[in-house]
């Protein structure tokens, strides 16, 4: 199958798992080379860090317990870049050197394609690779098993553990063995920064319960905030305060620094240090806000930015949607939410719940899981309850007798008079027949804009979102920004989510450029591709960022004609240098 996949034959997906076949298509469209290992050098890197320092006694003990296997034991970082390397066997250690799977050098998946490291932090979940399912073929000799290690403050990706042996020796125990070291690894960064992270907090509690105003805390793996600096700075301001407070920890400053922020106000910092410089220590920092432009107080900005709880956006059709869902909801009516996939009807729904009744319960039933033996019971369950939210969403996905249960369902709970509160999510579709017939007990449509509609909110959008992926030190440039504003957003709010999640995952601090933003995203096509035609659009992204925006270089790279890829690029909408 992978012979196949590399001659671009059509595979048998049953034949290959999931994880795998997704990877092997990364690795095509990042350009790794299967015949031949281009790994990267990576020995600016510090091999000596906090995570080497916790998880080598670990390590060092399970070697001892594999004594006499044949089996080597691997640390790398968040990057896939190789820490520390194990093993009492001397012909794999030779091995390993020979296809540098040693410290100093990155296995990210970009660079080596398929394998253990680099797939298990590119998915975040434990991962296995065997033999063929390498994408590189000078890897097919061995197996390994690889689990990321998250922080155990922060829950932040900070490493993985690897175990390599022989193909021939493989088994499916090597999992698990690196499941539990990965959980040994966390405990011992739990112990060793303990204390750290002990100090760090009561300087926050400290500082909270002395001021009325902004109060922050961080060090390398945690920030903590409190309620007035989440009310009072947006996202993008909180991203700026963080970067400047760890700007002057590092170089020890204390006096008074006064920032301006993204949202035009003004604010004052005071920094001071906690625990002892250089061994991961952090600080806190009270903040005060100046008046922004015009002297409107950054807290009394207009509240359009903040619609419901846990959802941002100001613009007219998304504001418009969301005050017509909470006005519905408040006067009891069961409603209808209309939209494109991904563009946040439930999240619209569960953010009223919160706003106006947090207390009573909020439940969320798919339409796709009605094969389920289960499901028309469930369903049944909840509209007997008395109080509180039923959401049921992809009701457009039902038919026949599935459709016809459900619509005798809710005639009987509206005949009861029930007070319960009942809700439908439905596609853009022009509904027919039994559908009709069920979206008749609801009184009210409420339609969600998709993302092209309010393109506008990406200016909060974004770093708002980056938050919630908790990543506090990466901001978007304008460019990026202009990128992100050109694509059509077919996948809506979702889209967004996943392509930021694909970023941070690569670019965890500093400034989002468009050159890291995925080939998807580099395009301003106004059609939905095909497969096939996504996959060649990418390549073309690809090779004219690697060729620094010159077309005839991309074109000669990918082995096709200059009128070719000048005609390709004006179809697929693509942006680069140069044009």
């Amino acid at each position: 199958m992978r012979e196949r996949f590399l001659t671009s034959e059509t595979v048998d997906a049953d034949s290959v798992r999931d994880t795998i076949l997704a990877s092997w298509w990364r690795s095509r469209r990042w350009n790794v080379e299967a015949d031949k290992l281009q790994i990267q050098d990576r020995h600016d890197t510090d091999l000596d860090g906090p995570l080497t320092r916790s998880a080598l006694p670990v390590l060092r003990t399970l070697v001892g317990h594999l004594e006499g296997q044949p089996i080597s034991v691997i640390l790398t970082d968040a990057q896939g870049t190789v820490l520390t390397r194990l093993s009492a066997d001397s012909q794999l250690d030779r091995h390993l050197d020979s296809v540098m799977l040693a410290p100093g050098y990155s296995y990210a998946e970009k660079y080596v394609g398929t394998n253990g490291i680099g797939t298990a932090l590119e998915g975040g979940r434990p991962m296995h690779v065997f033999g063929h399912e390498h994408y590189a073929e000078n890897l097919e000799d061995l197996a390994c098993a690889a689990v990321p290690i998250q922080h155990p403050i922060s829950g932040k990706t900070v490493g993985a553990v690897d175990l390599t042996c022989w193909r021939k020796d493989a088994g499916q125990l090597l999992i698990a063995l690196a499941k539990t070291t990965s959980d040994q690894i966390r405990q011992a960064l739990l112990m060793d920064g303990g204390e750290r992270e002990y100090q760090l907090l009561q300087a926050y509690l400290r500082a909270c319960r002395r001021s009325t105003g902004i109060v922050l805390a961080l060090n390398g793996d945690v920030v903590m905030m409190n309620d007035h600096a989440q009310l009072a700075l947006d996202p993008m301001d909180q991203s700026v305060i963080v970067q400047h407070l760890s700007e002057a920890l590092a170089t020890g400053t204390t006096a008074t620094v006064s920032v301006q922020l993204p949202s035009g106000a003004s604010a004052r910092m005071r920094c001071r240090a906690v625990g002892t410089p250089g061994l991961g220590a952090g600080g806190v920092a009270r903040v005060r806000l100046d008046d922004v432009p015009r002297a409107v107080p950054v807290r009394n900005r207009p509240p359009a930015r903040l619609v419901l709880p846990g959802l941002v956006g100001n613009g007219a059709l998304w504001v418009r949607a969301a005050q017509q869902v909470d006005a519905a909801l408040v006067a009891g009516e069961w409603l209808v939410v209309e939209g494109e996939p991904g563009t946040g009807k439930v999240a619209v729904l569960r953010a009223v719940h919160h706003r106006r009744t947090p207390a009573e319960p909020f439940h969320v039933l798919d339409a796709d899981d009605a094969g389920d033996p289960g499901w028309a019971a469930a369903v049944r369950r909840e509209l007997a309850a008395t109080s509180g939210c039923v959401v049921i969403r992809h009701v457009d996905q039902l038919h026949g007798r599935r459709l016809t249960a459900l619509v005798q369902s809710l005639s009987q709970a509206k005949a009861a008079g029930t007070a319960l509160r009942v809700c439908l999510t439905t596609g853009v579709a022009q509904p027919a027949g039994e559908l009709v017939r069920l979206l008749n007990h609801f009184p009210r449509t409420v339609r969600v804009p998709p993302l092209r509609h309010h393109v506008e909110d990406l200016q909060v959008l974004v770093p708002f979102l980056l938050s919630r992926l908790q990543v506090n030190a990466v901001v978007c440039s304008p460019a990026a920004m202009q990128l992100l504003s050109r694509s059509s957003w077919p996948g809506n709010v979702a889209e967004l989510v996943q392509v930021l999640r694909e970023v941070v995952q690569q670019h965890r601090s500093g400034v989002i450029e468009p050159e890291d933003l995925p080939p998807r995203v580099r395009t301003v096509s106004r059609r939905v591709l095909t497969p096939i035609e996504s996959l060649e659009r990418d390549a073309i992204v690809s090779s004219l960022i690697d060729n620094n925006g010159n077309k005839v270089a991309a074109a000669t790279a990918l082995g096709m004609s200059r009128a070719t890829i000048y005609r390709k690029i004006h179809e697929y909408g693509i942006v680069a240098k140069g044009s």
